[in-house]
């Protein structure tokens, strides 16, 4: 076992300032740039069960879009199979997927909300 105390390390010592003699070198300070953050979108897709005026209440709801702009996408959804409500970051994204299912499923309805990274 060892006996002896351990050794604090000293502090160290200012060092003394000179006059600029003009042999200094200045550096220039980079500015880091950060990516903005990867963007995600969120789709609704279309099932032959979820009534139409639902899917506009759960798009007005939860995209905060007009009537006749969630009417718009609530037909895409009905034609296309699928159409994009927002575009978000992941975070915002997923948690819109989790609101638009939980809504389904608190109405019984089997609808369908994914997200995907855009490209």
């Amino acid at each position: 076992m060892a006996t002896k105390k351990p050794v604090q390390p000293k502090p160290a010592a200012p060092q003394p300032s000179t006059p600029d003699d003009g042999g200094s070198v200045v550096l220039e300070r980079l500015t880091q740039r950060t990516k903005p953050p990867q963007m995600h979108q969120v789709l609704m897709l279309n099932d032959d069960y979820t009534p139409m005026e639902f899917v506009v209440v759960v798009i007005q709801e939860f995209f905060s879009k007009d009537r006749e702009t969630a009417t718009q996408i609530m037909l895409k959804i009905h034609l296309d199979g699928r159409a994009v409500c927002g575009i978000y970051t992941k975070d915002v994204a997923a948690t819109k997927v989790d609101q638009v299912l939980e809504a389904a499923k608190r109405a019984g309805h089997p609808l369908q909300c994914v997200s995907e990274p855009v490209e």
